[in-house]
């Protein structure tokens, strides 16, 4: 469970990085037709942010995988690793699966009527099937508690050696 855990994220952070890269490039493009050639297009604008979308949301599991989150570090650095390892499980246990379970609660519902509508851009030349990115919302905050999981446990067996 934990290689299949492990590859699902990589896999997720090379599809991620692609994205990125796609939305560097989508936006230098964009840029330079709307401020040289005055030439702008709704559905590339929505690309651009739907790929912004893919970067932040499948971003989420594989930051926590590397330890790369946001954390207030100017305590938790100068604590013993068996205090992190705690503190760690203690955020996990009551804010990060609780906060991932309320999300993906949350948001069923949302995308599930974004899917039943075949929701599309309300503007003139935007793009179709919105529901797509908002199903990103699911797969987010499921991979993050995955990860948490995975992360738990391993705290745990950590905790076990001490």
């Amino acid at each position: 469970m934990k290689k299949a855990i492990d590859l699902t994220i990589l896999i997720l952070s090379k599809f991620t990085a692609l994205a990125l890269s796609v939305l560097i490039l989508l936006i230098v493009y964009d840029a330079t037709m709307r401020y040289l050639f005055s030439e702008g297009s709704t559905a590339l604008q929505e690309l651009e942010w739907h790929l912004f979308d893919v970067v932040i949301l499948l971003s989420i599991a594989y930051t926590l995988k590397m330890n790369s989150h946001v954390r207030v570090d100017i305590l938790y650095d100068k604590f013993p690793k068996k205090i992190q390892k705690y503190i760690d499980i203690i955020a996990i246990v009551f804010f990060i699966l609780p906060f991932s379970f309320f999300i993906i609660y949350v948001s069923y519902d949302f995308v599930a009527m974004s899917l039943l509508q075949n929701e599309a851009s309300s503007d003139p030349g935007g793009l179709p099937y919105r529901w797509i990115v908002k199903s990103l919302i699911l797969i987010a905050f499921f991979m993050l508690a995955l990860q948490s999981v995975r992360n738990l446990i391993e705290d745990i067996k950590e905790l076990k050696k001490w």
